[in-house]
């Protein structure tokens, strides 16, 4: 459980990285609204509370300020020590820092765990933004 949270985490925050969308929604696998992330940037909940912000340059902060890491342009994503925690492939495959299959973000927006199950969406939205959910927890 505490790792599909993770996944699911960290699929949602790479969505934030994206400020080119306005109140792009995210969902679980069952189909419920579970955030979104406003053109400025600002994550909010599935309630509305605000839950953290990407800025332009790819870094993460919750929504008390507190930094929580970055995604680099080439899909490279580091935890806020600087650590690389893992990576955002072309073709949506997700990875740990360790080369493990964590994820798959499909071009319709459905994204799966690395076993294939089906844990949300995140359609009309760039991969690489959307596979942040994987790594940061702001779910």
């Amino acid at each position: 459980m505490k790792k599909l949270l993770i996944i699911a985490g960290f699929i949602f925050a790479l969505a934030l990285y994206s400020n080119t969308v306005s109140a792009q929604d995210f969902r679980d696998g069952y189909g419920h609204n579970i955030g979104k992330i406003e053109s400025d940037g600002t994550v909010r909940d599935g309630y509305g509370h605000n839950i953290g912000k990407i800025y332009d340059d790819g870094t993460v902060r919750d929504g008390n300020g507190h930094n929580k890491g970055k995604i680099e342009s080439d899909g490279t994503v580091r935890d806020s020590y600087g650590h690389n925690i893992g990576k955002i492939y072309d073709d949506g495959t997700v990875r740990d820092g360790y080369g493990h299959n964590i994820g798959k973000i499909y071009d319709d927006g459905t994204v799966r765990d690395g076993n294939g199950h089906n844990i949300g969406s995140a359609k009309g939205l760039d991969k690489r933004k959307a596979a942040l959910m994987f790594f940061f927890h702001l779910m």
